[in-house]
C-alpha cells in the first residue's frame, strides 16, 4: 500500500511528463491535451491486458488508481481551490449586469436539463435493453446537467469570445455546480428511498439552506478576510489569508450543511473585486494572483489526467456502450433547451451577443464534478451504466466540444 505521499509524487510525475510531451509532440491545449494522454494510455493498458492476459501491469496500475478516492480528491479537495482561483478573477461589475441570466440558466437551467435527461435516459435505456428505473435516470440527469466550472474556465483560457458572453458563461458555470449538487442529493434520497413523491416543499428547504446559504457564508467569510487584509500590507501573510478563506469556508459549508462551492465562489468574487480596489498593494496582488494562477495550473492538469486515467478503474458492460453513445445528443439537446429557455424569456430585457445559444450550448462542458457524483453513487444496479453514461458525455464534452468551441465561437459570433 502506497502512502499518500506516493500517491501524489506519481501523479505529479505522470502530469508533469504527459504535460511535456503534449506540448513538444502533440500540441493540443493542456488540460485537453492531458485528458487525451490519459486516456490513450488507459486503453493502451486494457489492450495489452486483453493481448497478453499474463502482464501484470494493467492490474498493478488499476490497484495503484483504486487507491485514489477520485469523488473525495474533487468534492473535498481540488473543488474548493479551483473555484476560488476562477472566481477570483471574475469581474464582479460585469457579472451584476448579467445577474439575471446567469441565476435562471443556473437554476431554472439545470431543472429544465434535469428533467429533459432523466426522461430521455429512461427512454433511451429501455430502448437498449438495459432499463434504468426512472428515479435513476432522473439522478442521472442531475449529475450531468450543470457545466463544469472547472472545464468551462479552462478551455476560456483558449478562446476568445465578448466579455458579456465570458461573463455568461464564467458565472453560470461557478454557480449551477452549488445547484446541481442540491438536486442531485435530493433526486439521490428519492432514488435510494424507492419513494413516487416529491416533497416541494423539502426541495425548497434544500435549496434556501444549501445554496442561499452558502451564498451568505461566502459574503460574510470574505468580507472578514478583506478587512484582514486591508489592515496590513505583507503579501505572504495575505496570500496565506486568502488560502485560508477557500479552505476554511468550503470547509465550514460542509459541516453547516451548506453548498460549499457556492460559498467559495461568492468569497472569491467579493475578494478578488474588493481587495484590488483598496485593500491590497501592487506587490500584493501581483504575488496573490500569480499563487492561485499556479495552483489553478497544477491542480486544473492534474484532474485532467486522472479523468483520463480513472477508465482504468470503471468496469464497463458491453450492453451499455450504445446507451452511452446515444446519452451524447440528448445532453446536448437538453443543453440547448437549459439555455435557449432562459435567454429568450429574457431577450426583451436584457442584450445577448450574437450567437449566443449555439455557443452557451456547445460551450456547456461537463467534467470530474460529474465524475465524482456518479462515483459517490450507492452501490446499487444501476451505477455501472449511469457512470459509463457519465463517462461518455464527459469526454465527449471535453475532448470534442472544447477543440472546437474556438470554432463555433467564430462560426456563430462573426468574431
Amino acid at each position: 500500500m502506497l502512502s499518500a505521499f506516493d500517491l501524489v509524487a506519481i501523479l505529479l510525475v505522470l502530469t508533469a511528463v504527459f504535460g511535456w510531451l503534449n506540448h513538444v509532440v502533440i500540441g493540443l491545449p493542456h488540460s485537453i491535451g492531458l485528458l487525451v494522454m490519459g486516456l490513450v494510455s488507459s486503453l493502451i493498458l486494457i489492450g495489452v491486458e486483453i493481448a497478453l492476459p499474463d502482464v501484470s501491469l494493467y492490474e498493478d496500475l488499476r490497484r495503484l488508481l483504486r487507491q485514489i478516492d477520485f469523488q473525495e480528491a474533487v468534492l473535498n479537495g481540488m473543488l474548493a481551490f479551483l473555484l476560488f482561483a476562477g472566481a477570483l478573477h471574475v469581474n464582479l461589475a460585469v457579472l451584476k449586469s448579467r445577474a439575471w441570466a446567469v441565476g435562471l440558466m443556473a437554476t431554472v437551467g439545470v431543472l429544465i436539463s434535469t428533467s429533459v435527461v432523466g426522461v430521455g435516459f429512461w427512454w433511451l435505456s429501455a430502448v437498449f435493453g438495459v432499463a434504468v428505473p426512472f428515479a435513476w435516470a432522473l439522478v442521472f440527469g442531475a449529475l450531468i446537467s450543470p457545466t463544469d466550472p472547472v472545464a468551462v474556465l479552462s478551455t476560456l483560457k483558449s478562446v476568445s469570445v465578448p466579455k458579456t458572453l465570458e461573463a455568461d458563461m464564467a458565472g453560470e458555470s461557478l454557480f449551477n455546480d452549488g445547484v446541481g449538487v442540491v438536486i442531485f442529493t435530493f433526486i439521490v434520497a428519492i432514488a435510494a428511498a424507492a419513494t413516487g413523491g416529491v416533497d416541494v416543499a423539502e426541495v425548497g428547504r434544500l435549496f434556501v439552506v444549501e445554496a442561499l446559504g452558502g451564498a451568505i457564508l461566502g459574503l460574510i467569510s470574505g468580507y472578514v478576510a478583506y478587512r484582514a487584509t486591508r489592515a496590513i500590507d505583507d503579501y505572504p501573510i495575505e496570500t496565506l489569508i486568502s488560502l485560508a478563506l477557500a479552505m476554511g469556508t468550503y470547509a465550514l459549508a460542509s459541516k453547516l450543511h451548506m453548498s460549499g462551492p457556492i460559498a467559495v465562489v461568492v468569497a472569491g468574487i467579493l475578494i478578488g473585486n474588493r481587495g484590488p480596489r483598496d485593500a491590497m498593494s501592487d506587490e500584493t496582488q501581483r504575488h496573490l494572483f500569480s499563487f492561485w494562477t499556479l495552483v489553478d495550473e497544477v491542480l486544473n492538469s492534474v484532474l485532467f489526467l486522472l479523468i483520463g486515467l480513472e477508465v482504468l478503474v470503471l468496469s464497463f458492460d458491453r450492453s451499455f456502450l450504445w446507451p452511452a453513445i446515444a446519452v451524447i445528443p440528448l445532453v446536448l439537446l437538453a443543453r440547448f433547451l437549459a439555455v435557449s429557455i432562459p435567454i429568450l424569456t429574457l431577450r426583451s430585457r436584457i442584450d445577448f451577443v450574437k450567437g449566443t445559444i449555439p455557443i452557451l450550448t456547445w460551450g456547456g462542458l461537463r467534467g470530474g464534478i460529474s465524475i465524482a457524483l456518479a462515483l459517490s453513487l450507492p452501490s446499487v444496479a444501476e451505477k455501472p451504466i449511469l457512470l459509463a453514461a457519465t463517462y461518455a458525455a464527459v469526454v465527449f464534452t471535453i475532448v470534442v466540444q472544447g477543440l472546437t468551441l474556438k470554432a463555433v465561437v467564430k462560426r456563430f459570433s462573426g468574431a
